[in-house]
């Protein structure tokens, strides 16, 4: 189209664009006085009255009518570009609500794997509904200029690398507190099916309501320009430059992955990371130092020299006892050391919280939800007895007739009580019990456990003896429901006091 050469053009084509309605702009050529006044005075009038944006205006001086709506949303200046893709500031000229506005650029449009992978980032991540995470609202393609794009919101902040870089540090608690957020965001997308893969600073944006929020959900493969916010950041300024970026930004994935065996997508890869970003939250330092070389980030003795790093380095700086041991197991080189799920992780923070601020009875010491008891029973009539038993007593009830089960379900969400009958799983009922047990304690979580032996088992009762803790109790047959009742009343105070029925034989 021709570029409008006076105001009276760019008036009406302000109003055919839908930028503004008709009487809005004939009262913008009285005040400039002459319809045939140069363009410019009339974009410039309009962008001091706030009617345009500086983006918005260029582009009426070039003559382009394309782009200033995807998605029934308004386009109103770039925040950041990158060789994947840009991010715009938008609104929504119904409602006025912000948004951020990723769009694909147009030399990937006839690139099918790009645009499949592209739209996947967007329907993935509209299926994400949590504070914790940016959320998405809409992924399509305009079918006038045939632009694909991705509407998310907006989040007003900066992402945490650009606060580290003014800040350098944070308080121990405000960390563990964003940290906490991460992880209760991470929680959730891992019970969806998803892990984030590309865990980072600059994938943490930090509202101006101190809201803590990942972004860029396991696409990190695809994902050009993560943060999505406008802070500090500069219009316009690039995020990624070259051509590699889809593959580079998930180098330290790929390391790790490699190191230890995993396959791609395992959740304790983001433990790992998140560990890492923990440590520099709270001393301003990377646990794990930058690099840009490729082959170095796949090396292997770069992952294994992290736990030496903490281990003297935490100390140097003077780093909370209870901080450094949260961080070393999120952060070890063998997986199987980590916290094995993103709800062990968050349950664990919760406990350091309360430990740092002296009060380790809090809350953070207790499973969160409803309180429930998980019982390992094989034997069909004791399954109905302890189902109505324990639910008079005010437990949600999950029941299992295989011991191996327990464990995997305490690491999914923690319950706060376990029974395990080895009277009729046998063996396995207490290698599974000594194992939830050990997973409680080290999550820093109470767990009233008991395990029901027959009198030939006495040997697997005293076992649990020689755990030597006050919330795991063995009994021999006979044992009777006051008896589970008094330990479980112990070890959980919040407990209803049950009926008298509850607690016959």
């Amino acid at each position: 189209m021709t570029e409008p050469v006076d105001a009276d053009g760019i008036a009406q084509l302000v109003v055919r664009l839908g930028l503004t309605d008709e009487m809005t702009a004939r009262e913008f050529l009285i005040e400039v006085g002459d319809r045939k006044a140069p363009a410019t005075d009339m974009i410039q009038l309009m962008q001091r009255k706030g009617v345009l944006t500086p983006y918005q205006s260029t582009k009426l001086m070039k003559g382009d009518t394309d782009g200033y709506f995807l998605g029934g949303y308004r386009v109103l200046y770039k925040i950041s570009s990158g060789t994947f893709g840009r991010v715009y500031r938008g609104d929504d000229p119904r409602s006025g609500q912000i948004v951020a506005i990723k769009v694909l650029r147009h030399k990937w449009t006839d690139n099918k794997q790009k645009v499949d992978l592209f739209m996947r980032e967007g329907r993935v991540g509209m299926t994400l509904n949590h504070p914790n995470i940016v959320a998405m609202i809409n992924a399509n393609q305009d079918t006038k200029t045939g632009q694909y794009f991705i509407i998310m919101d907006f989040v007003e902040g900066d992402n945490l690398r650009n606060i580290l870089s003014i800040r350098k540090k944070l308080e121990l608690d405000e960390a563990l507190r964003m940290m906490q957020e991460c992880a209760e965001g991470l929680a959730y997308a891992w019970m969806k099916g998803l892990t984030h893969r590309d865990i980072k600073p600059t994938n943490i944006l930090v509202g101006t309501d101190k809201i803590t929020k990942l972004v860029d959900f396991g696409l990190a493969e695809v994902s050009s320009t993560a943060a999505v916010t406008m802070g500090q950041m500069e219009v316009g300024r690039a995020a990624d430059k070259d051509d590699d970026v889809a593959v580079d930004r998930t180098l330290d994935y790929a390391g790790l992955e490699k190191a230890t065996n995993v396959t791609k997508g395992d959740v304790r890869s983001d433990i790992y990371f998140l560990g890492q970003v923990l440590f520099e939250m709270i001393t301003g330092e990377p646990l794990m130092p930058a690099t840009r070389d490729k082959m170095v980030k796949m090396q292997r003795r770069r992952y294994e020299e992290v736990e030496g790093t903490l281990a003297k380095r935490g100390p140097e700086l003077g780093l909370h006892p209870a901080a450094q041991r949260l961080i070393a197991k999120a952060s070890a080189f063998e997986p199987h050391l980590r916290y094995q799920t993103p709800v062990q992780f968050l349950e664990a923070i919760k406990a350091t919280r309360a430990e740092i601020a002296g009060n380790p009875n809090d809350t953070g010491r207790r499973a969160t939800g409803t309180l429930t008891v998980y019982i390992v029973e094989q034997h069909p009539k004791l399954q109905d007895a302890f189902r109505e038993k324990f639910k008079e007593m005010g437990f949600r009830v999950l029941m299992s007739s295989n011991a191996t089960q327990a464990l995997m379900r305490y690491q999914q969400a923690p319950y706060h009580a376990l029974v395990v009958d080895v009277g009729t799983v046998g063996q396995d009922g207490l290698d599974a019990f000594k194992r939830v047990v050990k997973e409680a304690s080290g999550m820093r979580l109470d767990l009233a456990a008991i395990l029901i032996a027959n009198e030939d088992q006495r040997e697997m009762a005293d076992a649990v003896k020689e755990l030597g803790l006050s919330n795991a109790k063995g009994y021999v047959r006979p044992v009777g429901m006051k008896q589970l009742a008094h330990h479980l009343r112990g070890v959980l105070p919040e407990l209803r006091k049950h009926s008298d029925d509850a607690e016959s034989d």
